[in-house]
């Protein structure tokens, strides 16, 4: 078996807020079929492969999992509908169709559905990620024109704006003579110059309140923070795992155990190419007040602030992270998607050189990681200055 993965540069960051949700959309408008094969989906499934594809804030990935024998077939389908992606009234139609009915099972009709609708507009003020990947609106996706779909579509699917990667049982020279007879010939196009609006700085705590029919209370405490690419990502991403990975963290021990105040409690990072977002999330308690619960996170995160990781704590988290890494990278398809990210990164790099071989050094960032830089990383980080807070509870 192979896989064949292509990675765009381009995800909702590159919308524009008068029209966004496009880059999701044109995720299903690529297996609409091309001039060259109708059905994507049955020329691939007739050579033993499927296919998938997601679209995150920074990128869009599709793969192709199928017999090596018949890797061809999947470069065949990816340079078609590069070159001749049927994007015509019809088809549009139907996916914004289901796109739209996606968001609206996803976003409208499920509770807790807009929570990243809600904790995206109050962390950010300017810049894209303040709107899901979905979009901001069905409306918005009702509204994109043929003409701006057609154009975010020549403007991105670039083979100067992809990178592929072919991983599973083939020989090197086999897979680059098919990449050069099916992708050579593609001419490059002009790229829109990225110029995305910087997020200021938070000068003053941003408090939020919304109210829907869900049955529980929620608590979100959001800091802002760097970017993947930057120095202190690691840290920021083992302070997270400190906090709340597993029932000996931190956030399960000492606050959600002892003070009883929440049925869930956890932390994360959206690992963003751009400055993201340090994200502690609480499901309260019933008959708990939300400052009580804000005030349980934010005494725990002081500890942390003020006593510092221990050595054990800094060796479980790393372990723990090694363990997951080397785990997800065993199947072919999984190698495929990371090397395709890693160079995306050294792409996109501010401080730190990135490349498809970051693969085999990113755990090597995490062992390397001194204690007294995640105490110093913390005390910038968790200041009230840099949060916001957003309370989200039932209409009653």
């Amino acid at each position: 078996m192979v896989c064949v993965n292509l990675l765009y540069d381009v995800g909702s960051r590159d919308e524009n807020q008068s029209c966004t949700g496009l880059a999701h959309l044109m995720e299903h408008l690529m297996f609409t079929g091309s001039r060259y094969a109708p059905d994507f989906d049955g020329a691939l499934q007739a050579a033993g492969g499927e296919s998938n594809a997601w679209t995150s804030a920074d990128m869009t990935n599709y793969y192709e999992t199928l017999p090596a024998q018949n890797l061809e077939t999947a470069l065949w389908l990816e340079s078609g509908r590069l070159l001749g992606l049927n994007l015509n009234d019809q088809g549009v139609s139907v996916q914004k169709k289901v796109v739209v009915e996606e968001f609206k099972q996803r976003c409208l009709n499920q509770p807790y559905g807009d929570l990243s609708h809600c904790v995206n507009s109050v962390a950010y003020t300017v810049h894209p990620y303040r709107w899901p990947v979905i979009g901001l609106s069905p409306d918005d996706i009702e509204r994109a024109s043929h003409r701006e779909i057609v154009d975010f579509f020549h403007s991105h699917y670039a083979v100067n704006n992809l990178i592929l990667c072919i991983s599973g049982h083939v020989a090197l020279d086999r897979a680059v003579d098919l990449v050069v007879k099916w992708f050579g010939d593609i001419e490059p196009v002009q790229l829109p110059k990225r110029e995305l609006p910087q997020e200021p700085a938070h000068t003053a705590r941003r408090c939020a309140h919304f109210r829907r029919d869900v049955p529980d209370d929620m608590v979100y405490l959001v800091f802002n923070m760097c970017g993947r690419t930057e120095r202190d990502y690691v840290a920021c991403d083992q302070l997270s795992d400190i906090l709340s990975n597993g029932t000996s963290s931190r956030l399960y021990q000492n606050v959600l155990l002892k003070t009883g105040m929440f049925t869930d409690l956890d932390a994360s990072v959206t690992g963003t190419i751009d400055p993201g977002l340090f994200l502690l999330r609480g499901r309260l308690s019933k008959g708990v007040k939300f400052d009580r619960a804000l005030a349980a996170i934010e005494q725990e995160l002081q500890r942390l602030v003020d006593d510092g990781v221990t050595q054990y704590e800094h060796e479980k988290a790393t372990n723990k992270y090694e363990s997951n890494f080397l785990f997800e990278n065993i199947g072919y398809a999984e190698k495929a998607v990371k090397l395709c990210q890693y160079e995306l990164l050294g792409k996109n790099s501010l401080e730190l050189d990135y490349n498809a071989d970051s693969v085999n050094t990113e755990v090597g960032r995490y062992h390397n990681l001194d204690r007294s830089l995640l105490q110093q990383v913390a005390s910038q980080l968790f200041r009230p200055e840099n949060s916001s807070v957003i309370f989200y509870g039932p209409n009653a």
